[in-house]
């Protein structure tokens, strides 16, 4: 049950001044994270006019392992980064400072590839959920048992509609027998219920300035580090929260 920050994105380069889009900055947010609380690091390495990059992976893995020695590091290989899946699976192929994760997004055509790929490198698999068609597609592949874990990724803004699509994906997953450890998050106006329900499941979940750059009182905050804290005291304060009687 760990919080971990989510740095950039795909956001654009006016979302927050502190979103951090070089290398250097990256490394900067991301040990400022870890020293707030984060158990590890996500992070969409960008290259030339700050534009995702799958090929900036290895100097980007690089800095950071010199900024948060022994903390886990994961990238995006989302298929927007290269637009093409021959590219996509190339540049994976040649990267030597090897990430400890990567998010596949399994509603992605090659997204089976992908994942077969990142094994075969060494590369754990973090499978990215976002419907109950995700889960069904990844029940059904043999790699997803050697998935490092399963992210629950739900778009929906509208918070009843996002909570049903989060339940009918863990149904699908209970369904399979499929378990594996899960991290739970929303994006924009979902962040904030969505650490509330991770902290109440006993799942990891995530914040950062991928996902949104409000605090839970609607404040901008300064930096990822600030939204991490947060998160934190979310989880201590459920922590503390005696259990309802008959569990336990």
């Amino acid at each position: 049950m760990i919080v971990q920050a989510c740095l950039n994105g795909a956001r654009p380069i006016d979302y927050h001044p502190r979103l951090p889009l070089t290398i250097e900055a990256m490394a900067t947010e991301a040990r400022a994270c870890i020293l707030a609380g984060a158990g590890e690091i996500h992070v969409h390495p960008r290259g030339a006019q700050r534009k995702e990059s799958l090929a900036a992976v290895d100097d980007t893995i690089r800095a950071l392992r010199a900024a948060c020695p022994g903390s886990l590091i994961g990238v995006s290989t989302g298929a927007w980064i290269e637009n093409d899946e021959k590219q996509t699976r190339e540049q994976i192929a040649a990267w030597r400072e090897l990430p400890d994760y990567a998010s596949v997004n399994l509603s992605e055509p090659d997204a089976d590839a992908v994942m077969e790929l990142l094994l075969s490198v060494g590369v754990g698999i973090e499978a990215g959920l976002a419907s109950v068609a995700d889960a069904d597609r990844f029940v059904r592949l043999a790699s997803s048992r050697r998935a490092l874990r399963i992210l629950l990724e739900i778009e929906e803004q509208d918070l009843d509609e996002a909570f049903q699509v989060a339940d009918g994906i863990v149904a699908c997953l209970e369904k399979s027998g499929l378990r594996r450890p899960v991290l739970l998050h929303g994006f924009d106006a979902t962040v904030w219920p969505f650490v509330d329900r991770a902290a109440m499941r006993g799942w990891s979940t995530r914040v950062g300035l991928e996902d949104g750059k409000c605090l839970p009182d609607g404040a901008v905050a300064r930096d990822n580090a600030e939204l991490v804290a947060a998160a934190i005291n979310h989880f201590a304060e459920h922590r503390a929260r005696p259990l309802p009687r008959g569990v336990g």
